[in-house]
């Protein structure tokens, strides 16, 4: 806590210091720390420094740094400043009244005529107000003397910035002149960048030499640390090759690995081209000043130039190359991570990453466990309404439907929805976009609702829904086709309500479409989504089956039968509807369905003398769906908005009742909100939770009114920053948001803690309340 408190008060007293200038009279930064520079002589060039009256300069952080071709500086001789313990910084040197310095320099071209470079400086007002001045930079040109630049540079250390410019392609002996390290002497905190030099190069056409500098007493978190690739032609990045690290007791986060001085991360490259590029590698880390702050996490940017890749180096690289788990890059849909227990390689996945490596190890075995959970999945609300359509298509293809008629319509609907999932899951792994989410438009929904209303009062005998004569007879000589049960009707059937009824996200479809994602082969990663379709859909062909075996034949029984099915297409179509009407609409028109189906049962009528125990029975049930009915008008007239509690807002008035209240979320749209947001949580010490929700996702609806909504589960979450993104609108920034974690679609619930996410406590899908706060437990 002591790290984070100091930092924050420096970041404060930085913040204060434009208002504190104007309003207490302190000098500009340029006349408080005054500088003038010569090139008196070849090779050296002297600053002074004239320092204002009850001010003083760190030593430790005057730095200088040239980006001029051919000029090379050396190390900055600085005299030993005068020793001052700072509250907040320790043991600290400091100049007061002025300080000379000297910089050697080398010229490669003895033409040059001007030198060109910056110099950082940063100091303190002493006296109130006491206020130190944000890192200031000045740009010095000056001429070269005459006789040039004889006297070599020394090598860079304390006070020079020369290491490897970002992105270059060099010798890997460049790697290590890394900038501005060193006056770690002090407690100072250094900037980042000086503090955690990342650099990159093409270590060959096939692999990444990447590496973090540290100078002495800062260290280098391994599990808040990767690499990826935020752009780059067909080029994937492996799995990392941590070194081993030091084993470190962290106050915050206990037992962790830790790098000190200095860190290289080979990784490799698979390219489907060999053709010289330039990719944008981009990397995120943090670490912290051994017994001083830690820094939040920093992000770095850098370009790589890959020389061409002959055919033969390109199959060895594919040959020899492990995929990492993916995870999504910034920008682009290029992905893959070099990280270590944020995002699994310490040892701890998330579901979705551990089963999709599990895809990549055994396949038939995978293919197995996929229909296994496709068989689990089959039993989630994302499955439940496909129950009643197939009854129904079932039901109206004629009165006679034989078992074998039942189980070829069964399993016609379960393939079509099989294809349906699995070409888009295929099109979410390799675009990025989820083929699901782009039908749960307004206007969809609505029309959708209303074909589930048109077939409703088909059931009901107001008309029968029938394709042209002409067309039929055609039809009828391909396959015997029956006017309600024609199998091009049951797989359209089945297609759309793959696309719009259930558009759900779990574990083992995250998993697959990760693989794809990663893998970039849909062959094998397309067949494990047809398995995990075909064991969500076995139960269907199982219960279609039956129904057509024990449907009751001719008669009026199957009246009767058919009018069920109505009711259930009518309750199917507001359920749809309730993705983007408000509740009270919804309780509304389940209050007249409820009653309609009331008075169908005759519970308004005088049962006659004699009736027998059926007709009791009928109009009992009547009566119960008439009282349900009344309920949920009067609860929508009193401002009820849930169907399953219709008199809960009467009742909460009545009992001001305060347990299972709303947590409060914040909303967020953007990536820049979403950054925002946890760099503020981490400053302030606080662990964030995002809850990606849409109008249209049933397990998101479930969370909200199952999970969230226990005392248990907002009790644990009282200390987080709550945001919720909500992407029913699905639009550009929506999906940059989701591809920001290599998402696909809702329901997904993300966890930080200092301003990383904590990868393995990821949840995709519905959660009970005791396991959701198991989990929210982890989160350190």
């Amino acid at each position: 806590m002591r790290k984070l408190l100091t930092g924050l008060i420096l970041s404060l007293g930085l913040a204060g210091f434009a208002q504190a200038q104007s309003d207490d009279g302190l000098l500009p930064v340029e006349q408080a720390f005054k500088l003038t520079t010569r090139a008196a002589e070849p090779g050296k060039i002297a600053l002074h420094w004239e320092i204002a009256k009850d001010y003083y300069l760190y030593r430790s952080r005057i730095k200088t740094k040239t980006t001029q071709a051919g000029l090379t500086l050396g190390a900055l001789e600085l005299p030993a400043g005068k020793q001052k313990n700072d509250e907040f910084l320790g043991e600290v040197e400091i100049y007061h009244d002025s300080v000379d310095a000297t910089l050697p320099y080398s010229l490669a071209d003895a033409a040059t005529k001007t030198l060109s470079l910056t110099v950082n400086v940063q100091g303190c007002h002493e006296v109130d107000p006491k206020i130190c001045y944000p890192p200031h930079t000045t740009t010095v040109t000056l001429d070269v003397p005459a006789g040039g630049a004889t006297a070599a540079a020394a090598p860079a250390s304390a006070g020079s910035d020369t290491g490897l410019k970002n992105g270059a392609t060099q010798p890997l002996i460049a790697l290590g002149g890394a900038p501005g390290l060193g006056g770690a002497a002090d407690r100072t905190p250094l900037p980042p960048e000086q503090a955690f030099v990342f650099e990159a190069i093409a270590a060959s056409p096939t692999s990444l030499l990447t590496r973090w500098t540290m100078p002495k007493g800062y260290y280098l978190y391994r599990d808040k640390s990767s690499v990826m690739l935020s752009s780059g032609d067909g080029v994937r990045i492996g799995a990392p090759q941590w070194s081993p690290g030091v084993p470190h007791r962290d106050e915050h986060f206990g037992e962790v690995v830790v790098y000190f001085d200095q860190v290289e991360l080979p990784l490799a490259l698979a390219r489907e081209r060999g053709a010289a590029q330039t990719i944008k590698v981009h990397a995120e880390y943090q670490g912290c000043q051994d017994d001083g702050i830690c820094y939040p996490v920093m992000t770095r940017d850098v370009d790589v130039d890959l020389p061409a890749a002959t055919p033969q180096e390109l199959e060895a690289a594919k040959a020899s190359f492990v995929p990492a788990a993916a995870q999504s890059s910034p920008d682009t849909d290029t992905q893959a991570t070099a990280a270590s227990g944020k995002d699994g390689s310490a040892g701890e996945q998330s579901e979705e990453q551990a089963l999709a490596a599990n895809l990549s190890s055994n396949r038939l075995l995978a293919l197995l466990s996929f229909f296994g959970f496709g068989l689990l999945l089959a039993f989630t609300p994302c499955v439940f309404p496909m129950v009643p359509i197939l009854s129904g298509i079932i039901a109206g293809s004629g009165e006679n439907v034989s078992t074998r008629r039942a189980f070829v319509l069964s399993l016609v609907y379960v393939l079509a929805t099989c294809v349906v999932f699995t070409i888009a899951g295929i099109v979410a792994g390799l675009a990025g976009a989820n083929l699901q989410a782009a039908f749960q438009k307004p206007w969809i929904l609505w029309s959708f609702a209303g074909l589930f209303v048109l077939l409703a009062l088909s059931m009901f005998g107001f008309y029968e829904l029938q394709l042209p004569s002409s067309l039929q007879t055609k039809l009828a000589d391909i396959s015997n086709r029956q006017k309600g049960g024609s199998l091009i009707g049951v797989a359209i059937m089945g297609l759309l309500s793959a696309l719009i009824v259930g558009p759900c996200v779990a574990p083992p479809l995250a998993a697959a479409v990760l693989y794809i994602s990663q893998t970039r082969d849909p062959v094998f990663g397309g067949l494990a989504l047809f398995v995990l379709s075909l064991g969500m859909g076995a139960p269907l062909v199982v219960f279609g089956t039956a129904a057509g075996r024990f449907l009751p034949r001719a008669g009026a029984w199957m009246n009767a039968v058919k009018a069920v099915f109505g009711v259930l297409f009518l309750g199917l179509a507001i359920w749809m509807l309730s993705r983007i009407l408000d509740g009270v609409w919804i309780m509304l028109m389940s209050g007249a369905v409820l009653i309609g189906s009331a008075v169908y049962l005759g519970a308004l009528e005088r049962l006659p003398d004699g009736a027998s125990g059926w007709s009791r029975l009928w109009k009992a049930l009547g009566v119960i769906l008439l009282l349900l009915g009344a309920a949920e008008l009067i609860g929508a007239a009193a401002g009820g908005r849930d169907v399953l509690k219709p008199l809960g807002g009467i009742v909460a008035s009545a009992g001001k009742e305060s347990a299972g209240g709303e947590l409060k979320f914040r909303k967020i749209k953007t990536i820049a909100d979403l950054d925002r947001e946890v760099a503020a949580a981490a400053q302030g010490g606080r662990r964030v939770m995002l809850d990606f929700y849409a109008d249209w996702c049933v397990s998101c609806k479930e969370m909200e009114k199952f999970t969230f909504t226990q005392p248990a589960v907002q009790k644990s979450l009282a200390d987080f920053v709550l945001l919720k993104a909500d992407v029913t609108a699905n639009d550009e920034a929506d999906q940059a948001l989701l591809k920001r974690f290599a998402l696909f679609g809702p329901p997904a619930t993300i966890f930080f803690a200092d301003g990383a996410e904590r990868r393995p406590l990821r949840l995709i899908g519905f959660e009970s309340a005791d396991d959701f706060v198991a989990r929210v437990g982890k989160v350190q």
